[in-house]
């Protein structure tokens, strides 16, 4: 979908819909939407008087203009409690109009007044940043490999003011929203993706071709420089299939800032992942297509972070393998040595997303980093834990999960602290090695943050567990559609632009 900002009133514009708003309780509308209630005549607020419609959270009401205006039909969303309503509420106000727009028969266009910018109190710019993630998140549709197509929903997408003062903010807020609609929809297809299709070689291709397009400074690794860096950990994992790794880097470094210590982002990118020799159950086996959703995540915030400039220098790295068994496999029982030179105790090969990671955080140490934090669907533990309301955060320094917990609360995409007990490290020690990579189901969520911890080479740091995140079986949120949700594109952007240090 399209998306554009157009200075008119409201009332005159001839899309097939427009869309206003209500705050919950209010009975008599002002700004635009009582402008179109005039034009109405009164008929929203008869809709209010009579009960059908209250202006609650989630909630979306379509009347139709018989020719009084400029559009056919005018949906009203709800904006919920004034006394709560912040640039969350907006994107969520302007996603469940989106799609409720969508769902109309016909609806090629439709145009929207800012969510929040006026009676609201929110900062124009901000609101009209909001009001287009959510037009845009909501109209996601995954990769299309049918014969004919799924229905697709409005071409277009006008945002409408009036006022000329405003309307400078309004264009900048609405063209950082669509970049940052386009990183978080980017993020979904790469998860979307079938294994058959987005390997660790394709994976690098669409990485490399972003990069040339937003002007990231892109170096991969194939198999042989890894092998050359010592990867010998993360290269283990990758013997049992005939697909070779990747090793992504990208760099964001504006004018100045070429030798600052960077931000590092770090993404698991196991493009699919059977278990290995541990072999999963079969049953839900199709879905480990995303279990790269770590590496999309960050390849999709260094794509909004070059088109938003960010005036930090920032890396994403995406290790990227694919987890097989075959004869060449690695085997439960192996020791394996890796970058740092600090050897593994293999118990499971399906705790395969901590061993890449050992490496890639090992090899981002040369660059003295600010501080790291790494993306990763790594346990499904997490999710017995926290269920799909937020992603685990494990932290070695108490300023950068301030900071990420700060992202999470400014962005929706919530995280929640989770505990690094030195007794945590317990469960992995073993004879035969530094480490082992498992400790078994007991304390699983943390003992695989403190395995990670233990390749971590004297840097802040802090690892968030996203697996129950990056994908939803519901539409219960209009902002992320069935399916792939995008989950950590928003939260590592906001992290870039806050970032003070630590």
């Amino acid at each position: 979908m399209q998306i554009s900002v157009q200075q008119h009133s409201i009332i005159t514009d001839t899309s097939d819909c427009i869309v206003v708003n209500l705050f919950e309780g209010v009975t008599t509308p002002g700004g635009a939407t009582g402008t179109v209630d005039t034009a109405l005549g009164g008929a929203i607020s008869r809709l209010i008087a009579s009960g059908d419609f209250t202006g609650k959270m989630d909630t979306s009401a379509v009347l139709y203009t018989n020719n009084q205006i400029g559009a056919a039909r005018v949906l009203l969303v709800g904006l919920g409690s004034a006394a709560k309503f912040d640039l969350i509420a907006a994107r969520r106000a302007a996603a469940v109009a989106g799609r409720a727009v969508g769902r109309l028969s016909g609806v090629k266009s439709y145009a929207t007044i800012v969510h929040g910018a006026g009676i609201g109190g929110l900062n124009a710019r901000a609101a009209a940043q909001a009001t287009a993630e959510g037009a845009l998140l909501s109209a996601y549709r995954p990769p299309q490999y049918r014969r004919t197509a799924l229905p697709a929903g409005p071409l277009t997408c006008s945002v409408v003011e009036l006022d000329a003062d405003k309307l400078a903010s309004i264009q900048a807020g609405v063209e950082a929203g669509a970049a940052v609609a386009a990183a978080v929809s980017q993020a979904r297809n790469y998860v979307s993706e079938p294994g058959n299709i987005l390997n660790p070689q394709e994976f690098a291709a669409r990485a490399s071709a972003m990069a040339a397009a937003t002007g990231l400074a892109c170096t991969i690794l194939d198999e042989a420089a890894m092998q050359s860096a010592g990867m010998g950990i993360a290269l283990a994992v990758s013997r049992g299939s005939k697909n070779p790794p990747r090793f992504i880097i990208l760099e964001h470094a504006p004018k100045g800032l070429e030798t600052s210590a960077p931000l590092v982002l770090v993404g698991k990118g196991i493009t699919f992942d059977t278990g290995g020799i541990s072999l999963k159950d079969p049953e839900n086996m199709w879905l480990m297509k995303d279990d790269m959703g770590g590496a999309a995540a960050v390849v999709g915030a260094l794509q909004a972070i070059a088109r938003l400039q960010v005036p930090r220098r920032v890396l994403g790295v995406a290790i990227c393998i694919e987890n097989m068994p075959d004869g060449n496999a690695f085997r439960p029982g192996d020791i394996l040595t890796g970058i740092t030179g600090k050897t593994v105790e293999i118990i499971s090969t399906d705790a395969e997303g901590r061993l890449v990671l050992a490496d890639a955080l090992g090899y981002v140490a040369r660059y003295n980093p600010a501080a790291v934090v790494n993306l990763a669907t790594l346990t499904g533990a997490i999710g017995i834990a926290l269920g799909r309301q937020a992603a685990g955060c494990f932290a070695n320094n108490d300023a950068l999960q301030s900071a990420l917990l700060a992202a999470a609360q400014r962005t929706g995409e919530r995280l929640w602290p989770m505990p690094m007990y030195p007794e945590y490290f317990k469960p992995i020690e073993t004879a035969m090695a530094e480490v082992k990579n498992s400790g078994g189901r007991t304390e699983g969520v943390s003992t695989s943050a403190k395995f990670i911890e233990h390749f971590t080479e004297g840097y802040p740091w802090a690892h968030l567990d996203i697996a129950s995140m990056v994908w939803t079986d519901t539409d219960d949120n209009p902002l992320t559609p069935k399916g792939a949700t995008g989950y950590g594109v928003r939260l590592l952007l906001d992290l870039a632009m806050e970032f003070s240090g630590v």
